[in-house]
């Protein structure tokens, strides 16, 4: 039989485990990826802006790049957990990626002091020069290394800071590991803010020099402070990945294709992890079943119970798992295209820049800012959900009320759907207004709705997937689930980006203004985001069906609570939606 992980993870005495590890360590840790998040979200909401202005370049070619860099960057913590659990361990990949990140902070910052770095100023020359395939090199490069750097944060912080309670007093104490949960997740909303409001507000009002050099020496701070505390860490070694084991059950099913299976079970050995209460695969994907088959336990197995050719012989619950992903993934696509409506970042932008900001006759508030909108309405969510409305519907019902993940995801769809709607229709009347009065500038505050709504999706729908992964995952795939949601966004930036170019294909033919015109009063946004609401409806539909035909989740039975509360959902919704519409006819009329 196959060894557990427990086993096969080597044990600390517990004098060790008394002088290592605990809360001491935990600062350090939630620290770094802290302030990882603080330079990365604040250099990224006015990089748009940055490459326009700096770069001179188009807004649908500055888009691309930020896609390509969104895109990298939320699919390296997938590329790093692999590293970690396999090679390095966790520990050297959080700290490799620390110093890697820095230097990519340092790169991005030379590109603001170094004139060679980016194209003359167009003010000093008749017609604005592009850049150069030099400079571009050298930008990418940096973004490169912070995509790589924060992946070996991202995918190993989480999990390091669990492996310092999982030791001796402190893996007693069950009540630690969720105090520390809470506390990482409220550390990063904290960055985040810090991030959209402090950083943005230097590169605004004090320039890109400034402005780069302040998350670069956050990134310093990062990287000293994590290493300060390393002869404290617990540091496991590497294991093998359980991604590999997946691939594992594909090579093994294919080199077994040969063999046939009965309808019955009781006719084979079944190859089982040893302590696992799965003794037999289900019948579901039976032709994954033929990775597990022993045929011959001389030739098959070592004396001590474990496949002589792990490629070739998997374990019932290496089966299991890969057939909990394919299982999954319909539904984890439905997740992409209200991604791809979160990815938009470029526009909204441009769209606030070209607003009323001003507050006072001495401050306005940075463009890139208006995003902590989004944050703000995340929190805001998560507060009435599980504070106010759960407690109440339990309370009016007699009994615990408890809204599915997948009802959930469902209504976070809807709000996306609304989200664009209402950019859709603020575009609409802000482009009216300054075609009729000669460039006169709508209020941003006009664009509070569509960032309410789009935190409200967020947080509906991206929480619900990270549950709705957790649950129905097997116990040992957590570390899957918990990479699920980077993957979405990663693919779902790569289609956006698609999506943008063919838009801008199609509208410019004939030459005619393309819909995302570097100028926005020329351009069509309002037609773009209705096509992404268009979009979102089909999405809607097709997480419906995908919901439908997987049936309920692990313990769940279809509740009426669940039913009301979409009905009621939905009615709200479609007022605020005639509301819109009325106020974009109103206004444009």
């Amino acid at each position: 039989m196959e060894k557990t992980m427990a086993e096969e993870e080597p044990l600390l005495k517990e004098e060790d485990c008394n002088k290592k590890g605990g809360f001491r360590t935990l600062p350090f840790i939630i620290g770094n990826e802290s302030v990882e998040k603080m330079a990365t979200y604040g250099v990224m909401p006015n990089m748009a802006l940055y490459l326009i202005k700096e770069y001179h370049m188009e807004l649908t070619t500055a888009s691309n790049v930020l896609f390509m860099w969104s895109s990298a960057t939320n699919f390296m913590p997938l590329v790093a957990a692999l590293l970690a659990d396999s090679f390095f361990g966790r520990f050297y990949t959080i700290g490799f990626g620390s110093i890697i990140c820095f230097m990519g902070m340092i790169l991005l910052w030379s590109t603001t002091i170094i004139p060679q770095a980016k194209p003359p100023p167009c003010s000093n020359n008749p017609i604005c020069s592009s850049v150069a395939i030099p400079q571009l090199v050298l930008l990418c490069t940096s973004f490169v290394l912070i995509s790589i750097g924060a992946g070996g944060i991202r995918s190993s912080s989480l999990a390091f800071g669990a492996d310092q309670l999982e030791r001796g007093e402190f893996k007693r104490k069950s009540n630690l590991k969720e105090s520390y949960f809470t506390w990482y997740y409220a550390s990063y909303t904290f960055s985040v803010l810090i991030a959209l409001t402090c950083v943005v507000y230097i590169q605004d009002n004090v320039g890109w020099g400034v402005g780069f050099l302040v998350p670069a020496l956050l990134m310093l701070f990062g990287v000293g402070s994590f290493f300060l505390a390393s002869p404290f860490y617990v540091k496991l070694k590497c294991r093998s990945s359980l991604f590999t084991g997946l691939v594992q059950v594909v090579a093994a099913s294919f080199n077994n294709r040969s063999l046939e299976l009965s309808d019955g079970t009781s006719n084979y050995t079944w190859h089982c992890r040893s302590g696992s209460s799965l003794v037999c695969p289900s019948e579901k994907l039976r032709f994954l079943n033929k990775a597990c088959v022993v045929r011959d336990p001389e030739t098959d197995l070592t004396p001590d119970g474990r496949p002589k050719n792990p490629w070739c012989l998997c374990t019932v619950d290496q089966v299991e798992e890969l057939k909990s992903t394919i299982k999954i993934l319909p539904i984890w696509s439905t997740g992409m295209i209200m991604s791809i409506n979160i990815s938009q970042t470029s526009f909204p932008i441009i769209q606030a820049s070209s607003m009323n900001r001003r507050i006072t006759s001495n401050f306005t508030i940075p463009s890139a800012s208006f995003n902590t909108i989004t944050v703000i309405s995340v929190i805001l969510w998560i507060f009435l959900y599980d504070r106010i409305f759960l407690p109440l519907a339990s309370r009016v019902m007699r009994r615990p009320i408890r809204i599915s993940p997948k009802t959930r995801m469902g209504i976070g769809i809807f709000f996306s759907i609304l989200a664009m709607i209402a950019t859709s229709a603020v575009e609409g009347v802000r482009r009216s207004l300054h075609a009729r009065s000669g460039g006169s500038q709508m209020s941003a505050v006009w664009l509070v709705p569509q960032y309410c709504l789009t935190g409200f999706a967020e947080a509906s729908n991206v929480i619900a997937q990270n549950e709705f992964y957790f649950s129905e995952f097997p116990r040992s795939m957590s570390s899957v689930a918990l990479t699920m949601n980077g993957i979405g966004m990663s693919l779902a930036n790569l289609i956006a980006s698609f999506l943008m170019n063919f838009v801008d294909w199609v509208s410019k033919k004939g030459g005619k203004e393309s819909w995302i015109s570097s100028d926005i009063n020329k351009g069509r946004y309002d037609y773009y985001y209705l096509v992404l609401a268009g979009l979102s409806v089909a999405n809607m539909i097709y997480f419906l069906v995908c919901s439908s035909a997987y049936g309920p989740l692990k313990g769940e039975k279809k509740l009426e609570e669940e039913q009301v509360y979409m009905l009621i959902m939905f009615a709200n919704c479609s007022v605020i939606i005639i509301n819109d519409v009325e106020f974009s006819n109103r206004n444009t009329g």
